[in-house]
Order: structure tokens, then C-alpha cells, then sequence
């Protein structure tokens, strides 16, 4: 078994581009995705040894100009990509790095495992050639460091948190799936076990959650109850502002 640690980097928006009205009306029911323009990825074997490294960088067809966004985070022009292959040919020197559907991919987040998915199938590609079970480092990264799993970490957040080394730059794609794998390294456990993903699921229609309202009149009484007397009103004011307080988490602080 082998993990595939990857991060991209993506070009997007339709500033900037050679996409017009038409182009959008043909294609109404195609979501142009994120655009990759690079794929950086560490192999490891499964006692999380590194063993090969990938990295390539993409010449874009949707968006043909980098936009000035993208320029000023990643650093990636234009200019750079123009002498590049483009994304079909990249895809297929990814698969050989891979080599094994069974290898498990690891990313920083579910975007860009969504969005390798999405720009694979624009292009007409068959994704049944990708792994199709993936761990989500980010929030058991949360986890490890005992917040809610809900409450997520930046990249470099984490890095420097668990004193990793920053010898790369972060936004480049061959430097984040570097800072990933180290992460993964550093907290992995049995309990990370693997998802499956499934491209073609529909997102189901999230339930609405009720609204939940404090019950002041029970927190009072059972405060009353424990100490076995009637409050103020300045003390149940007190006991009540505590509450929400201790609700915010803004004084846990980490061991």
C-alpha cells in the first residue's frame, strides 16, 4: 500500500480569458471548474517513507491567462506555462507516478481531490484510473491538537505548530504536498482510516437544523440546586453571561 500525497494549484475566474458569451452557452451545463495548472505530489510507502516526488506544471486551455490573483499567490505566470503540456498528457504522467489504484491519496482539504476529479472529467478523461480512497489530513490535523475537528487549520498553521521546518515556500503545489506528507508523518494513527470518494455522488439537500435557544430558567434552577440556595439577579446575569462565554471556547488554551 502506498500513500499519494498531492496538492494543486489552481488558475480561475473569467477575467482575463479568451472564454466568451458563446463559449458559456454551449457549454451552460458544463461547470468549468478551478483550472490546475500544477500537480505536485510525495509517494510514500506504507511505513510513510518518502520514495518519489512529482511535479508538473500545467499549460491552461480554459483560462488562457494566468489571472493577476493567481500570479501574486503562487508566483505562477503565464509566461511560465505557455511551453508546458497540457492538462491530458500531464494527467497520463500522473497516473504512471501513482502506478496503483489501490495507493490511497492524502490531501490538505477536499478541494483539490474534487477538483483533480472535476478538471479530469471536463476533459473527457477516465478518472476510474485514479484511487478512489483518500484521508482528508486537515481536520484529524485538528484533532491532534485537541480542537473540533470542525474548527480547521491553515496549512502553515499546523506546520508551525508541529515545528516543521519551512525550507519552501508555501502556494506551490510540490512544496504543500511536502508540508502535508510531513504532517501525516508526525500524526498519523490507526483511526485514519480511508474514505471512499465518489464523483458522480450528489451533494444531498442539508437538513435544517432547529434552532437551539438556552433554557435560562433550568441552567438557574440547577445552579440553585447545587448550592442549595435562591440567586440574585446579578449572580443568574452572571451565571447566564459564563455560560455563552464558556460556549465561544476563547479561553482553551493548548497544553
Amino acid at each position: 500500500m502506498k500513500y499519494i500525497v498531492f496538492d494543486l494549484e489552481f488558475n480561475q475566474g473569467f477575467s482575463n480569458t479568451a472564454i466568451d458569451e458563446e463559449d458559456i452557452a454551449l457549454n451552460k451545463k458544463v461547470l468549468y471548474p478551478f483550472e490546475i495548472i500544477q500537480i505536485g505530489a510525495i509517494k510514500l510507502d506504507a511505513d510513510y517513507n518518502t520514495i518519489s516526488i512529482f511535479n508538473r506544471f500545467i499549460k491552461p486551455t480554459i483560462y488562457t491567462k494566468v489571472s493577476t490573483f493567481v500570479t501574486e499567490l503562487t508566483g505562477i505566470t503565464t509566461e511560465q506555462l505557455l511551453a508546458e503540456e497540457t492538462f491530458p498528457n500531464v494527467y497520463k504522467a500522473f497516473l504512471a507516478f501513482i502506478e496503483d489504484t489501490n495507493s490511497i491519496f492524502c490531501t490538505w482539504g477536499m478541494s483539490d481531490i474534487k477538483e483533480l476529479f472535476r478538471n479530469t472529467k471536463y476533459h473527457q478523461l477516465n478518472y476510474s484510473y485514479l484511487p478512489s480512497r483518500y484521508i482528508n489530513i486537515q481536520p484529524y490535523a485538528s484533532l491532534h491538537f485537541g480542537l473540533p475537528s470542525k474548527k480547521l487549520l491553515r496549512l502553515q498553521a499546523a506546520v508551525e505548530s508541529l515545528n516543521i521546518p519551512i525550507k519552501q515556500t508555501f502556494h506551490d503545489a510540490l512544496s504543500d504536498a511536502y508540508y502535508t506528507s510531513e504532517i501525516f508523518k508526525k500524526i498519523h494513527h490507526s483511526f485514519m482510516e480511508p474514505k471512499t470518494y465518489d464523483p458522480e455522488e450528489k451533494c444531498a439537500a442539508r437538513p435544517i437544523k432547529p434552532k437551539k435557544v438556552i433554557d435560562v430558567e433550568g441552567l438557574i434552577k440547577q445552579f440553585e440546586k447545587m448550592y442549595n440556595r435562591e440567586f440574585t439577579e446579578e449572580e443568574k446575569g452572571i451565571i447566564l453571561l459564563a455560560y455563552k462565554m464558556g460556549k465561544t471556547h476563547q479561553f482553551l488554551h493548548l497544553l
